[in-house]
Parts: C-alpha cells; structure tokens; sequence
C-alpha cells in the first residue's frame, strides 16, 4: 500500500443543539421505568433544537471551526448529506456554503438515503480527490430526527452535525477499500412528504439492520477486505447505542466467533459515549461514533476501524478505515465536549412546543425568536 495515494479524513468536528431534554424527563413524563430508556435502548438525553435551529444552523456551526482552521482555498465540493432537507430543490449546503463565505468557484449538492447517506458522501469525496489530489472535499451530515409524541421512536430522537475535511495524506483516518454494499427495498422507516415525522415499523427496522450487515459484510469479505480480528474497533449506525451491541453481536456470530460481552463492549463502547446523550442524528450518528472513538483514552495509532453504515430502505457498506500516526494532535475533544455541555436543559413542555413547530406551508414571512448563539438563516419566500 506504501505507492497508494493516502486519502481520508483529515479533520471532524460536530454541532448539536441549544437545548436538552433527558430521560429522566421524558420517563416522568411517560411513566416508564428510566432504566427502559438508561439500560434498554442505552441513551439517557436527547438533543432538542431551538425554534431557529435546523440542520444548516448545526452543519454552519460544525463547519466553520474546519474552515477556520484550514481555510477554505483548496475546498472545490461540498456535500452536504441529510434526511431533514429544507427544500425539495436547492441544497442545504448552499446556505452553508454562504454562510461560511466558501469560494464561488465550487460545487454543492445534497444527498439522501436515510441515515446512509453520509457514508455516500464520503466516499464520492475520496472519488474527487483521487482524480485531484490538490483539492479538498467538505462532507456535511446533519440530521435532526423527530417521531410522534408518545410513539416508541419518542424516546430516541436527537439531532447534531458532523462536518469532515476529506483531503490527501489525512491527518485522522485513512480510508482504506474496497468497500461491501448491500441494497434491498425494505418498508422499514420511512417519511413520506405530507409528514413533518417519520414513521417506522421498530422490529423490521432491526430485522432488516441486521440483514444488512450480514450482507454488506459478506460482499465485502468476497471484495479481498480485511479480517474481522484484524478490526481494534467498529463504528455502527447508531439509532439508539445498543442497536451497535446488537450489530457486533450478530457480526460475531455470522463469522463464527464468540460474542462474549467484554469483546463486544471493547470494539463498540468507546463509540457511544457521544450517540448515549445526543440520541440519533440520522447521517451524522455513525461519524459522531468516530468522534467518540477518537476522542476517547484508547490509543489507535495503526490501528483498524470498521464502519457499517445503514440507511432505512434499505442501503448499508461496510467499509475500513486506519487511524493515522499523530492524529491526537488533531482531536477537538475539548470542543465536542463543550458542545454537548453547553446545551439548556429544558422541560417536558418546553420540550412539546418546540416538536410541534412546523414549516409555514403559505409562502410567507414567519419570524421565529433568536435563541440560540450560533448561525441563523433568513427564509425569504
């Protein structure tokens, strides 16, 4: 591999929300046992967004310290991958690219394919750069996600960014092929348009989770990809963090291996850390796993990576990544940290106002309070 061009993830950063709401809320709310919530599904708060925040205020926020810290001349693309869109036409990364004063001289576009959508992204940004190794590609995965109140998806909401500099010679994370694919049509989440919420059947959903890493890992094991004990760690999809366990665990066993519980916690739980108090981001739930990995006190340096990535629907790839040598130089856990820290912890009520806010469907001018510290943006009809 020493003649192959190195390229990869060069810097991460991600954004969540001004406000949070904990479990611990919602089950006095609910009744439930908060070890439902704690134990069961492994989250304990969900990320709420302000009145003025949507998934181009979080991508801005996420973005802008990699802009700051690398500057933006050598970023010709970027893409911008999400499930919440705020038009059926023009990308949301366009207002990013605005709000971040990025070159003229680029190209942005927007991507959807439910949570997988992210990992698509990245891997047409290494595309790019292998045919110019002088460029760089700006990859945005923001989602927010939002069900019924009352509904078992309630309780598994979240919302965050992650932006990724992809670039030669990575400071972070080669990424390495080939790639396994796996696409099947699969009623198990869906949004149709006429729906501000999602709707999805929870045991299809895991059901066709787990077909899909059988598969994509069946085609990426047939592709000449690495061993499984090769792997130091694994970074799932992360609807809730123990759909991750659950993921690993089947893994194991497709491959014949054991699935003790002290390996599946050693190659996954350093991933959740992030996921446990944001809740699932959609797109960006399996790069906030990778944030966590790396932020976390494991020394990765040379070390092995897995990646399945999963969208509803249904489309997955397993794919590897290497941890490149030096890269704790690079890390923003400071950042991360803060940001996850810095949210207003709100009320059940609080909490229902903000859900049930909607787009205005009449075309006209709907000013919404300021809360929040970072970007805004102007609708203009």
């Amino acid at each position: 591999m020493s003649g192959e061009l190195a390229v990869g993830i060069h810097d991460l950063a991600f954004a969540t929300t001004e406000y949070v709401l904990t479990h611990a809320t919602l089950a006095a709310r609910t009744g439930a046992d908060v070890a439902k919530y704690h134990q069961g599904i492994g989250q304990t708060a969900i990320s709420v967004p302000a009145a003025d925040e949507d998934v181009v205020t979080m991508a801005a926020t996420a973005a802008a310290t990699i802009v700051a810290r690398h500057g933006s001349d050598r970023i010709r693309t970027v893409v911008f991958a999400t499930e919440t869109g705020i038009d059926q036409a023009k990308a949301a990364g366009i207002y990013v690219h605005s709000l971040l004063g990025l070159p003229s001289a680029a190209r942005v576009v927007e991507l959807k394919q439910a949570c997988y959508a992210g990992t698509a992204a990245l891997q047409f940004a290494i595309g790019l750069v292998h045919r110019d190794p002088a460029q760089q590609v700006l990859v945005i995965a923001a989602d927010t996600s939002r069900y019924e109140l009352g509904s078992p998806g309630e309780s598994t909401q979240g919302a965050a960014a992650v932006a990724m500099l992809v670039g030669a010679g990575p400071a972070l994370v080669r990424i390495e092929d080939p790639a396994g694919l796996q696409t099947a049509d699969i009623m198990d989440f869906w949004r149709p348009n006429y729906r501000n919420t999602a709707l999805v059947d929870g045991q299809e959903s895991i059901a066709a989770y787990l077909q899909a890493v059988q598969g994509a890992w069946k085609d990426y094991a047939e592709q000449g990809g690495r061993a499984l004990t090769e792997f130091r760690a694994f970074c799932y999809h992360q609807p809730f963090t123990k759909m991750a366990y659950k993921a690993h665990r089947h893994l194991l066993r497709h491959c014949g291996l054991d699935a003790e519980a002290a390996d599946v916690d050693r190659a996954v739980q350093p991933t959740t850390a992030y996921n446990s108090v944001i809740g699932n981001s959609y797109t960006a739930s399996i790069y906030l796993g990778l944030a966590a990995l790396l932020d976390s006190a494991v020394d990765l340096t040379g070390r092995a990576v897995g990646f399945l990535s999963y969208g509803s629907g249904s489309v997955a790839e397993f794919f590897a990544g290497e941890v490149v040598p030096g890269y704790r130089t690079h890390l923003r856990t400071v950042q991360h940290r803060a940001a996850i820290d810095r949210r207003q912890d709100i009320d059940y009520a609080r909490y229902r106002d903000l859900h049930q806010l909607t787009f205005p469907a009449d075309g006209g001018d709907h000013l919404r309070p300021r809360e929040t510290s970072g970007h805004k943006r102007l609708y203009e009809s």
